[in-house]
């Protein structure tokens, strides 16, 4: 087992400028976009990182930590953790580099997101899921040569995730609040970090789904909870439990969870399709579903659309008012 890196708290704001320093001209920035909803008294703005070219926000915490790597630490390749959108991530920056890239994926992750790995030239290992969560946990999958990037506890890969926050406060330095989804704490430790550098008093918000929500029940009881899992077409967040090593920097920045079921993102998931013409995966749409709870106020709320890597299946079955 590696041990973790023990990770500052917060992320240093110069870490998260220096990393916006790497990425530019490898990573989309990508303006706010308004949503506008009939029903909700406040301005919800959408942060569209399902426009990324691998069609999520991980490409920033990849590109971030592989730079700083340097291909001399990436001789024998890479490899990751990931149902799907950290694995496009780690894929994209090795194919620039020609390097292998190897994925470990859990058992659900959906066909889209295997063919993207594929289609990047990457090769993927599908494991039962709690096997997969313990690379994450022991940060090792045996046998597997190469460069380790873990998707979430990794000070570069969450710098990377960092520059969102900046970017935010560039556009909409008036923002009260930012609802990102949580699945392991990454990218919302990221964001939180910068924002709370630079405008104190934001309110940062996690959004969950009811069939894996580990961090709204850690926060009610004051330490890492383990939860029953339960798989669901919201494949890129939720899991069992929350990263030990992510506990402290996480539960010291989220204001609170807001825990919204299948049924709500799968609305969110249609009104921006049909309203905005957006197309978000069920970790992306989750964001906007908790907003529209009118849990995180009604002001100046950002939405960050974590990723739009959905089976074109599921988004017949949405627009048809079904759940997939």
């Amino acid at each position: 087992m590696t041990q973790p890196t023990l990770l500052p708290n917060p992320i240093p704001l110069d870490e998260i400028k220096e990393a916006q320093k790497r990425i530019k001209g490898k990573v989309n920035r990508i303006p706010l976009v308004r949503l506008y909803h009939d029903e909700f008294p406040g301005e919800i703005y959408l942060k569209l990182e399902n426009l990324q070219p691998i069609g999520s926000f991980k490409l920033r915490g990849a590109c971030n930590a592989m730079t700083i790597a340097g291909k001399e630490r990436l001789t024998d390749g890479v490899y990751t953790a990931s149902a799907g959108n950290m694995a496009q991530g780690v894929a994209w920056i090795a194919k620039a580099m020609n390097i292998p890239c190897t994925v470990i994926v859990p058992d659900h992750a959906p066909q889209t997101k295997l063919d993207a790995i594929t289609r990047l030239g990457a090769t993927y290992i599908k494991v039962p899921f709690e096997q997969w969560w313990q690379v994450l946990v022991t940060r090792v999958y045996e046998g597997m040569k190469g460069f380790f990037v873990h998707p979430v506890s990794d000070l570069a890969v969450i710098a990377g995730n960092g520059t969102i926050g900046l970017e935010i406060l560039e556009d909409l330095p008036e923002v009260d609040a930012v609802i990102v989804p949580y699945g392991g704490g990454g990218l919302i430790s990221g964001i939180a970090s910068s924002i709370n550098a630079l405008k104190p008093g934001t309110k940062i918000y996690a959004s969950e789904t009811s069939t894996a929500a580990p961090l709204f029940s850690s926060l009610q009881e004051g330490s890492p909870q383990k939860i029953n899992y339960i798989p669901s077409f919201i494949d890129g967040i939720g899991s069992a439990g929350i990263l030990t090593e992510m506990w402290a920097l996480v539960s010291s920045l989220v204001s609170a969870s807001i825990v919204i079921s299948p049924e709500e993102i799968a609305k969110a998931i249609k009104w921006l399709i049909l309203r905005n013409r957006v197309i978000a995966e069920g970790a992306g749409g989750s964001s906007v579903a908790a907003a529209l709870t009118g849990k995180a106020g009604h002001g100046k709320i950002v939405c960050v659309i974590s990723g739009g890597n959905i089976d074109a299946e599921k988004i017949v079955k949405i627009l048809n008012d079904q759940v997939p």
